[in-house]
């Protein structure tokens, strides 16, 4: 699609909202660089990012609360980017969840009908149909304060959904509640997501949780948005060493790569070790100007005795275990080089791996990964 076209809020089928070169500074400071980004009808869209990213910000702008210092935001092909947010079809799921403490369930989720001015038996209809699809059919006349966090959550949503949003926004709605319950929730939130087959946005800085929900995830850092894909792609294929570094755990070796044997072939010498990896990429002359080589824990082998016929074959000495129910990660020194590795726990398996012994380690040239910063 052309200049042109953008700037009309053109926008091709199946697209539900368009951002267009958003920016937003305050004062001297960056918070949003010239963001591009096409969100498709029905998906669930992650803005998945450390904390003073940008990611926050964008979504207000998308929801009317920040006015943009630069860029258009597009809804339907239609230009949104001076409306109010009252007149943005659209509705916002706050982190705090702000229920008016005084009102029962229902009230709350009755709260913005009544605004719109839709007629009661209306309201009642619509209240009752929310209640039933969050599953608190039986605690309309509570008041808040009478729930759990995620009765409340639900309360939340039941009425950001109540006024049939064209998008719903979500402020890190999981962060309130404990682990258990999170991970409960986010399939509930997922499941009640496909099968209205509404646009979600949400934002966070849980890994896991963005994983987990997301259709796409949008990872930003430094205000920009620096990769966008399907969660098996932005981890298994990050686009920067900051992505890698901030979608879960990732060992990073620096040093200096040259042409290897083979067409897709690299050859890298690790600095300060006696350590060569070979390495297999898709775009060799891209890879021989990076120095940063990654690889994620659960693609490394790690060996109690040395094997043979293994790649890239390193000897260290396990200087940490970190038990994790599932799993346990081992940090093992290879010349100065903190390599993560994660073992899966067994019922029944000998442990013969223990802090301060001494291990080999091997890595499959195809799960190195050569990353620009």
């Amino acid at each position: 699609m052309n200049d042109a076209a953008v700037s009309r809020g053109e926008s091709p089928s199946g697209i539900v909202m368009r951002i267009a070169a958003v920016s937003k500074r305050f004062g001297p400071v960056a918070a949003v660089e010239r963001v591009d980004l096409d969100i498709r009808d029905g998906e669930f869209l992650c803005l998945l990012g450390p904390s003073g990213c940008g990611k926050t910000t964008l979504l207000r702008m998308l929801a009317g609360f920040e006015r943009p210092s630069g860029g258009r935001i597009f809804l339907d092909g239609r230009d949104i980017t001076d409306e109010p947010p009252h007149r943005r079809p659209l509705n916002m799921m706050f982190q705090s969840y702000a229920l008016f403490p005084h009102m029962s369930v229902a009230g709350n989720i009755a709260f913005g009908l009544k605004r719109e001015g839709m007629p009661r038996a209306a309201i009642a209809k619509r209240v009752a149909e929310m209640l039933a699809l969050v599953r608190l059919d039986a605690m309309a006349e509570r008041r808040p304060h009478q729930l759990s966090g995620g009765q409340r959550q639900r309360v939340a949503l039941a009425r950001a959904l109540a006024k049939h949003p064209r998008l719903l926004l979500l402020d890190e709605p999981m962060a309130a509640l404990d682990r258990k319950l999170r991970e409960e929730t986010q399939i509930e939130l997922k499941a009640l997501q496909a099968r209205l087959g509404l646009t979600f946005i949400t934002v966070t800085h849980d890994q896991t949780e963005a994983m987990s929900m997301a259709d796409r995830i949008a990872v930003m850092h430094g205000g920009r948005l620096a990769q966008l894909g399907a969660p098996h792609e932005v981890y298994e294929r990050p686009a920067t060493l900051a992505v890698a570094r901030f979608i879960g755990d990732a060992t990073v070796f620096e040093g200096a790569a040259r042409a290897g044997a083979g067409r897709d072939d690299v050859s890298f010498a690790v600095d300060g070790a006696p350590l060569v990896l070979d390495i297999r990429a898709t775009d060799r002359d891209a890879a021989l100007a990076r120095r940063r080589a990654v690889a994620r824990p659960e693609n490394i082998a790690l060996f109690s005795r040395r094997p043979e016929g293994q790649p890239n074959l390193m000897q260290g000495r396990v200087a940490q275990i970190l038990y994790r129910g599932e799993a346990r990660l081992l940090i093992v020194d290879v010349h100065g080089v903190q390599v993560r590795v994660t073992q899966p726990n067994r019922a029944g398996a000998k442990e013969d791996v223990q802090t301060g012994s001494t291990v080999w380690l091997s890595i499959a040239p195809d799960a190195l990964l050569l990353l620009p910063d």
